[in-house]
């Protein structure tokens, strides 16, 4: 393929328009939803991962202000809105809040996922594995520097501090 803008659209790879969402959180006792707009990950996710990498953004707050915007895919937030540097009397965004607006994010970038991909529990940790339930694990132990194979034993009796 050649690298033009045809092909590139040919082969899906832009974003395209923001994904509507709905999302609900709790804050204190009462239960709040909103509709929210998700912006597939593309540059400015990029964009935002490389200031993150470079500690000039939080991660967190910049993958939030990059992908929550408005239905002409405007941005929403800034991450000093998310962080609350931009308005210290108001404050950080509400932490449900936070997670909400992060699980919507991962729903409209996991779409069209295989199912194949490794299953996740409700931790985010991942359950793929290549050994049967049948098979217990071995823990054949680690050899050290010493040769012994044994770990976790006090070592503080042949070391002085």
């Amino acid at each position: 393929m050649k690298l033009t803008l045809d092909e590139l659209k040919k082969a899906g790879a832009f974003t395209g328009r923001p994904v509507e969402k709905e999302i609900t959180w709790k804050q204190g006792e009462e239960t709040l939803s909103a509709t929210v707009y998700v912006r597939p990950m593309g540059y400015h996710t990029a964009t935002s991962d490389v200031l993150a990498l470079g500690g000039k953004v939080d991660g967190v707050a910049g993958r939030i202000a990059a992908s929550i915007c408005d239905e002409e895919g405007k941005p929403v937030f800034t991450p000093a809105d998310i962080t609350g540097e931009a308005d210290p009397e108001r404050g950080s965004l509400d932490g449900a809040l936070t997670i909400a607006l992060l699980v919507a994010i991962q729903e409209v970038n996991d779409l069209g996922k295989s199912a194949s991909s490794a299953q996740k529990m409700n931790s985010g940790a991942s359950l793929s594995s290549t050994v049967s339930e049948e098979e217990p694990l071995q823990n054949p132990g680690k050899t050290s520097a010493s040769g012994s194979r044994k770990s976790g034993q006090d070592t503080a009796s042949g070391t002085a501090a």
